[in-house]
């Protein structure tokens, strides 16, 4: 009898044993079940002060950043309906208390209608106002005047590489997404998709993908000093190398466009070529644009410019080299241009001109084109 007690006490332990053994795991969920509590919060004290900076400058610049989508027209062949459809997406940012929105020549271009989301929610369908490709700037006009403050217009002349920077926009459809960076280089030239140079960018590490276009590059001031426009990368995404249209050309080509509609370039009202200049300016030592025509009643005309002759042996006869406008070296059609461009019409300027072995200065102001196309509108 005490040996078969004995026996049922250690069945009994052994299967008390075993199930402990499977029961333990489970036991010790339940136990660390009943011990899970949240984790007491540190205090996080004070922002620093940079992020205290980027905060404010997001909260004040981004009611005034909007949302544009596009959209374009396709024939319904079967029943022979034209349909609007989604064409895409950008940024702008409000310009003044008119309506005016500023963005990129390339957001709306081809585009049959334009729609304008507020940071309020609000859309309006937008009118176009002007466009300068040259400087893929364009305005469009939304009817909702006052809707948010117009973001503040720095100055791009004197920026520095290094300076920090921000960009907002509209990356993917992600609206209203901040990123950040400092300047990498001034003074950039860049083609446009249909082949169009777009020179004096600001280069920047600030991420920048497809739907930024048209948002604004701003300083640790808060200032609007560019429109980011372009990026360079081998798959179209971000890869720390982006574009903008520096402030003071925006600054410079708007009024214009709200005023005239389009872009009215500054001129001097001569014709000349580079590779015909190169010719008979060979062996001279002479570096500059001559002169091969002057136009009549031109700025160029009244400032006293000559243009040259090519004699039956097709040597040149006269004409004047323009070296330097205010100081600024031109060797090339394209660089006169470019100095030209930084002025308005009826801007006066100095030109440094080589005539008949000597430099002499000449005063000219510039006036509006006179013609379409071509090489006259310098």
């Amino acid at each position: 009898m005490h040996a078969f007690t004995l026996s049922r006490l250690l069945f009994w332990f052994v299967i008390f044993f075993l199930v402990s053994l499977l029961a333990r795991p489970w036991i010790q969920d339940l136990y660390l079940r009943g011990q899970a509590r949240p984790r007491v919060v540190e205090a996080r004290g004070d922002l620093a002060a940079d992020e205290s900076a980027t905060i404010t400058i997001f909260d004040r610049i981004s009611p005034s950043v909007v949302y544009i989508t596009t959209s374009g027209q396709v024939l319904d062949l079967l029943t022979r309906n034209v349909m609007e459809v989604p064409q895409g997406t950008g940024t702008g940012f409000l310009w003044d208390d008119r309506g005016h929105v500023i963005t990129n020549y390339h957001v709306i271009e081809d585009a049959q209608a334009a729609y304008v989301r507020l940071a309020n929610q609000r859309s309006y369908e937008a009118s176009l106002v002007g466009v300068s490709p040259e400087h893929d700037i364009a305005v469009l006009r939304i009817a909702n005047r006052g809707a948010a403050a117009p973001v503040p217009i720095g100055t791009s002349a004197d920026l520095k590489v290094g300076q920090k920077v921000l960009a907002i926009g509209n990356p993917f459809g992600l609206d209203y997404t901040l990123t950040t960076g400092v300047i990498s280089a001034l003074n950039r030239t860049i083609n446009s998709e249909e082949g169009r140079a777009i020179e004096n960018l600001i280069q920047t590490d600030a991420a920048i993908n497809p739907g930024n276009s048209g948002g604004p590059l701003i300083d640790s001031a808060g200032r609007v000093i560019g429109m980011n426009t372009a990026i360079l990368s081998a798959t179209g995404h971000s890869a720390g190398i982006g574009f903008a249209v520096p402030v003071d050309t925006i600054n410079r080509v708007v009024p214009r466009l709200i005023a005239y509609g389009r872009y009215l370039p500054p001129t001097l009202g001569i014709l000349s070529d580079d590779d015909l200049s190169a010719r008979l300016l060979e062996g001279t030592g002479v570096r500059g644009v001559l002169v091969l025509q002057v136009q009549k009643g031109s700025p160029a005309a009244r400032a006293g410019l000559e243009g040259a002759a090519v004699d039956a042996s097709g040597n040149r006869v006269g004409g004047d080299v323009i070296l330097a406008v205010d100081g600024v070296a031109v060797d090339s059609v394209d660089a006169l241009i470019d100095v030209l461009d930084a002025h308005a019409v009826g801007d006066g300027v100095h030109l440094s001109v080589y005539r008949q072995g000597e430099v002499i200065t000449l005063e000219a102001v510039l006036g509006p084109p006179t013609s379409k196309g071509g090489s006259a509108r310098f």
